[in-house]
């Protein structure tokens, strides 16, 4: 039995909100950070502290019409064997400017569909970063997968590549949902992907939902998470459904279908939610979940828990480094973007430049406030007076016109406030956007901006 839908809340339940998997935010940065600013910057890195990488590949097959990332529809392999080849290149520059020697912690493939490469191409790709980087033995290698467009000879190329995990795109289980979103995928078909991969030895598994689809009610979505359940993932992602068909037109596609209201979003996100914690999840930040064994569930119990561009992570690497178009660096000193049309990433690297269209440089308000952001997202909680010790600034001066806004938010039930720490109440777990949201000092409020809070 879930908890009823609390209309009191509900203006901050469908209010738009970043997704904060940076601060600022991507939609603060311009061109001001261009491919010098982030050579120096690369070069300027500690060589003894580890290192995080991460590889866009933009390309599918189909058009999955809830799509929100950066990708590409080929029907031929030629525009990803080229797009392997400059890849190559682009590894090479990028290794060229770091520090010599830097390990490598954490290995992230996304997309896209990064099993749009041929096996051949992807261990192309990992034998020259290994080449290029000294990987710790117990790196993590992680891949997103696409269940319906991976074949035998690719799930031993993932194995002898060393992946240690992969995250299937599940989305939904219910065929008429499916059959809307232009992504068909039976679920014996997700559980014999799976079974394939722990069978090749990648025992870590993790899954990606998503509410707040066409056709989906609150029923469908619980079925779904047991279904999923059942298969034991280690990690399940249940994500809300970005409508922003100012930024992807093919979204407009779903309208016809009709979309959630918010009360049907919430519902859904409760019902979903309440079926993982029954089959033995523990809740990661606002939205993630995981057996009690994986190291993401022992983050989130010992407040080491992160949250980065592929949501909430255990990679506690200093700096991320990306690779392909769209793909963003978070280094110490800013974050920087690579162009997003691959044309466009294509002629930087042929030019010999560092393939960066714009970022933004980081000053210590940015940093205390991501601090404060961050903690906020990952624990539920944050202590301000923690936040501003190592920025020798006073709680009370540095947030006064924020602690008035979240004096009105613990009114309505939204958070607990006690001096300077902040929590958030836990029947308003799900609006730990909408809370940061105070602390950002850059965000521009509108309707056509972000994506709802839930």
């Amino acid at each position: 039995m879930t908890a009823p839908f609390p209309r009191r809340w509900q203006a901050h339940i469908g209010g738009r909100v970043p997704r904060y998997t940076s601060y600022p935010t991507a939609d603060r940065f311009s061109a001001s950070v261009r491919g010098d600013t982030a050579k120096s910057w690369l070069a300027a890195l500690d060589p003894a502290a580890p290192l995080s990488l991460y590889v866009h590949v933009p390309f599918c097959r189909k058009l999955c019409l809830y799509c929100g990332c950066n990708t590409r529809i080929v029907s031929r392999h030629r525009p990803i064997g080229a797009f392997a080849q400059d890849l190559a290149g682009e590894i090479d520059a990028t290794a060229a400017a770091l520090p010599q020697g830097m390990r490598v912690r954490h290995l992230h493939f996304g997309g896209g569909t990064p099993t749009a490469l041929s096996p051949r191409e992807f261990a192309a790709v990992v034998d020259r970063l290994r080449n290029r980087f000294d990987f710790a033995p117990d790196a993590e290698i992680a891949v997103e997968i696409d269940p319906r467009n991976l074949g035998g000879d690719m799930i031993a190329a993932l194995a002898d590549a060393g992946v240690t995990r992969a995250s299937l795109g599940v989305q939904d289980f219910d065929p008429a949902v499916q059959r809307a979103v232009n992504r068909l995928q039976p679920a014996s078909l997700v559980a014999e992907t799976a079974l394939a991969l722990r069978g090749a030895g990648i025992a870590r598994v993790s899954f990606d939902l998503i509410y707040g689809l066409p056709l989906q009610t609150p029923d469908t979505v619980a079925l779904t998470a047991d279904l999923a359940a059942m298969m034991r993932p280690d990690r399940v992602a249940l994500f809300g459904y970005a409508h922003v068909p100012w930024m992807k037109p093919h979204q407009k596609a779903l309208e016809r279908h009709g979309l959630p209201d918010t009360k049907a979003r919430w519902d859904m996100a409760r019902a979903a939610e309440a079926r993982l914690v029954e089959a033995g999840y523990e809740r990661v930040g606002m939205d993630h979940f995981a057996l009690p064994g994986d190291v993401l569930a022992a983050s989130a119990r010992d407040g080491r828990l992160r949250r980065n561009f592929q949501g909430y992570t255990a990679d506690d690497c200093p700096a991320l480094i990306g690779f392909g178009p769209s793909a963003i660096s978070a280094l110490p000193q800013g974050y920087a973007q690579a162009p997003a049309d691959i044309a466009d990433w294509r002629a930087a690297l042929t030019r010999g430049d560092a393939p960066v269209a714009r970022g933004i440089a980081l000053g210590d308000d940015d940093l205390l406030r991501r601090t404060a952001i961050e903690r906020l997202m990952c624990d539920m909680r944050v202590d301000l007076a923690d936040v501003c010790r190592p920025f020798g600034v006073d709680p009370e001066a540095e947030f006064a016109d924020e602690l008035d806004r979240l004096v009105a938010l613990e009114e309505e039930g939204i958070v607990t406030l006690d001096g300077m720490r902040v929590g958030m109440a836990e029947a308003a777990r799900p609006l730990v956007r909408s809370v940061a949201a105070v602390f950002d000092a850059y965000l521009v409020p509108g309707p056509a901006r972000h994506a709802v809070a839930v």
